[in-house]
């Protein structure tokens, strides 16, 4: 399917992939490895209970594992496709509860807004794409 102008060479085009991949998942990864460290999984547990959501150090607890396991999922090339969608549905949610009515611009023109999340939203699907099980798909 040509947009305009020729596609990226196959071999090329695979590599890129790859490093989004790894990248994605590394950036997954220090987000979860932080908020383990730095003690802020039951701040954000509190934070979901204010929000109505039950059980939300819970919750909290299990996005930051999550975090931390799906990222090795990825690297390791193992559930790809599962771990990338988990991790879309958590930063949507997260898009919507906490960058959404911040607007959309992350800094310059506003602050906190969703364009980093759709960024990494639209790549993990990607990789989810990619990475889809063949014996699933059609044709």
């Amino acid at each position: 399917m040509a947009l305009t102008g020729p596609a990226a060479p196959e071999p090329r085009a695979a590599l890129a992939l790859e490093a989004l991949r790894i990248i994605v998942a590394i950036l997954i990864l220090i987000h979860g490895v932080y908020r383990l460290t730095m003690g802020l999984v039951e701040p954000f547990g509190i934070w979901l209970d204010s929000l109505g959501f039950p059980l939300g150090y819970g919750w909290a607890m299990a996005v930051t594992l999550y975090e931390l396991a799906g990222p090795l999922l990825m690297l390791a090339r193992r559930w790809t496709s599962f771990a990338a969608l988990g991790h879309a549905g958590i930063l949507t949610l997260g898009l919507i509860l906490v960058h959404l009515p911040a607007g959309w611009f992350v800094v310059g023109a506003g602050r906190n807004g969703v364009e980093y999340s759709v960024l990494l939203i639209a790549a993990l699907l990607a990789i989810a794409w990619a990475w889809w099980p063949t014996r699933w798909r059609r044709g």
